[in-house]
């Protein structure tokens, strides 16, 4: 097995590999993980979602990472770029915990379903479909992708590793 090359994906950012090398983003916790495969010419991308919707951004430049309304369709652009065809894409998530509890049912709380549901959202309106996720809880992630075979790797303190 050959050393692969890592690529980091920071906090609200996102990117996309070939030829062999792994995305990996930390320190998931509300946050959403989310990765896109297109297994024929094994492009892979990663995007790092904080927040559900951008339409809470401020004015000034707006970080499309940051945001699962924006990510998703600038993550698909990437892959395109790529040589990347949308039908071909599959998707895999992790992520999207309530970190803390909070006492009521307010909305604005609920911060890591919120990502998750949006997160879909987003993946629906170009058909994508979700092939499996590691999402909810109370607990943070570690993923990785590899842009060679589209295995996701989920690690954490509480359930150790898992590929789905």
């Amino acid at each position: 097995m050959t050393e692969s090359t890592y690529i980091k994906v920071g906090m609200a950012d996102l990117n996309v590999a070939v030829g062999g090398a792994v995305l990996k983003t930390t320190g998931l916790g509300s946050c959403v993980g989310l990765t896109l495969f297109d297994p024929v010419v094994r492009v892979g991308g990663m995007a790092h979602i904080m927040l559900p919707s951008s339409d809470i951004a401020k004015e000034g430049q707006l970080n499309v990472a940051k945001f699962a309304d924006t990510a998703v369709p600038q993550l698909v652009k990437q892959m395109q770029e790529q040589g990347a065809i949308i039908r071909r894409l599959v998707a895999k998530m992790a992520g999207g915990a309530q970190m803390f509890a909070f006492a009521g049912n307010s909305d604005t709380m609920r911060i890591g379903p919120r990502n998750v549901e949006s997160t879909k959202l987003a993946l629906s309106e170009f058909a994508i479909p979700i092939l499996s996720e590691d999402t909810g809880g109370n607990f943070g992630r570690t993923v990785e992708l590899s842009s060679e075979t589209g295995v996701f790797v989920i690690r954490s303190v509480q359930f150790g590793v898992k590929e789905i």
